[in-house]
């Protein structure tokens, strides 16, 4: 029988990994930033129409854009902790899916023993 088991993706914090992260973290905040403008103008565009209750609207935009913008402090908290830490440090930065093989007899324990895969500069060192 085969099973899926989550694997988190480890990776060690070099200045080309740290890089790419602050990159991509970047271009995530653009992409919130870039929604809520996106909700900002179909929420007037909405306002304006007949029978449509503006505080309903209003509340309802009000909350997605607030989320994105939660979204948005929580990315720039992780931009100023990837400045604090130093060069080797690991950081969790994906999961992945993994298919397993069990059988009858095996040990569950070693089944779902931690598993992990560690990156470094885009190549992996480390499958566990």
């Amino acid at each position: 029988m085969q099973i899926i088991k989550k694997v988190p993706v480890k990776q060690i914090l070099t200045e080309n990994s740290r890089s790419q992260i602050k990159d991509r973290l970047n271009r995530k905040e653009l992409q919130l930033d870039e929604e809520c403008r996106q909700l900002a103008f179909e929420q007037k565009k909405l306002q304006r129409k007949a029978g449509v209750s503006k505080q309903e609207v209003e509340r309802r935009f009000s909350k997605e854009m607030s989320r994105r913008k939660d979204q948005m402090k929580w990315l720039e908290y992780q931009r100023s902790q990837l400045d604090i830490l130093p060069d080797g440090s690991e950081l969790e930065t994906d999961e992945v899916e993994a298919l397993i093989t069990v059988e009858e007899g095996d040990q569950w324990q070693e089944v779902f023993q931690e598993s992990h895969i560690v990156i470094k500069d885009g190549k992996v060192i480390r499958a566990r």
